[in-house]
């Protein structure tokens, strides 16, 4: 099938390399193979993208380790890698000539692919396709990889002086977008606001976006960080968090008597939880006040368990935040190059791509860690 393609290397059109570089899994709960494979050749509705910068998530590392094999089963070898920058290398045959972008230009990759149909696709929330929705890095091949195809729809150009740290656009794919959703409906709960408290629970790749948002979406609320290593609390009150809170082997009382010191207050009205394991989300829950609510981002668990009265007699909220759809890429994307969001990005080579995931895996990353191609 021919398709129209341009590469542009050095200002000059030449076609696509035959080989690449990339890291692919072969086998569950083993380490990424870096090997040559075929550049990929774009569909009709597809670009060719040569890829400039791919964060690195929690969810690469649970990905390696089988955590998705159920809701996400892929064929192997498959390459990951979900948060993904680069320039435009092709144009398929079916892409019309009205987008908003060209060969040549920075785009990032919104990952969340709906079939277009289902009611949440039309209700612009594509990341929750009920039809035959793909994504990024867990269905089509991802960004761990020197090129990949990218649905032409799903890049979002950005401007040539973004363009220049393309290393910081490559997080909010996932790790700025994320946490964003998930603050957006606290406030839009009503949670939010002046004299009330909100807290961030985790302090990695999202939980150092949450703060931020936190501030700018609260209102005026109180910012209070929960981590397990003062390093990570550091990051969150650099990041404007009011306060910070050492839980590490802290029981829910203990947490209460140091908040008030704080605070003044024993109870937390929203909370944005960034783990989601077990603990954390049981830990949140005793935090809470009458009418408070909890956002879960975090996908370290399998369940969550909480007694039944304080959940009812105290009308708490729990609620799910799973990634975003474009328009939150595109407002976290526009509160970036306005400099109201801080990176804590570290670049890493694709060839130590192993002992970064495993970094991640122990929780020892405070912020991003993103592969760098440019």
């Amino acid at each position: 099938m021919l398709h129209r393609l341009v590469l542009l290397l050095a200002g000059e059109s030449e076609a696509p390399p035959m080989q690449m570089q990339a890291a692919q899994l072969c086998g569950y709960n083993k380490p990424l193979r870096i090997e040559e494979v075929p550049v990929p050749d774009p569909a009709p509705d597809e670009i060719l993208l040569k890829v400039a910068a791919t964060g690195m998530c929690r969810s690469d590392y649970q990905l390696v380790d089988g955590y998705f094999k159920g809701p996400f089963p892929v064929d192997l070898p498959y390459i990951p890698g979900h948060e993904v920058t680069g320039r435009v290398a092709g144009l398929g045959s079916a892409v019309p000539a009205t987008i908003d972008y060209s060969e040549g230009d920075m785009v990032v990759v919104n990952p969340s692919w709906g079939d277009g149909t289902c009611r949440q696709c039309r209700e612009g929330n594509e990341h929750l396709c009920s039809g035959n929705g793909r994504w990024v890095g867990f269905g089509p091949p991802g960004g761990f990889a020197e090129y990949m195809a990218v649905e032409y729809r799903h890049a979002i150009p950005v401007s040539e002086e973004a363009a220049k740290a393309p290393e910081l656009l490559a997080p909010m794919t996932d790790a700025g977008m994320t946490p964003y959703r998930g603050m957006r409906k606290l406030r839009d709960a009503g949670k939010l606001g002046p004299g009330r408290i909100v807290a961030v629970t985790g302090i990695g790749g999202l939980g150092s976006y949450a703060v931020q948002y936190a501030k700018l979406l609260g209102s005026g609320a109180t910012v209070v960080a929960l981590a397990r290593t003062d390093s990570k609390l550091e990051v969150a009150r650099e990041n404007g968090a009011d306060y910070g809170i050492n839980v590490r082997d802290k029981s829910a009382e203990a947490i209460q008597d140091e908040l008030e010191g704080l605070t003044g207050r024993t109870t937390i009205d929203a909370i944005l939880d960034c783990v989601g394991s077990e603990a954390s989300i049981s830990m949140g829950f005793d935090l809470l006040g009458p009418e408070g609510a909890l956002a879960a981002v975090g996908l370290m668990g399998h369940r969550v368990e909480h007694n039944q009265f304080p959940f009812v007699g105290m009308e708490l909220s729990y609620l799910g935040s799973f990634w975003g759809n474009h328009m939150d890429l595109v407002e976290v994307l526009s509160l970036a190059e306005a400099g109201l969001v801080k990176h804590n990005v570290t670049k890493v080579r694709l060839e130590d791509i192993n002992e970064n995931l495993e970094a991640l895996g122990r929780g020892d990353v405070v912020g991003r860690r993103v592969i760098v191609f440019e």
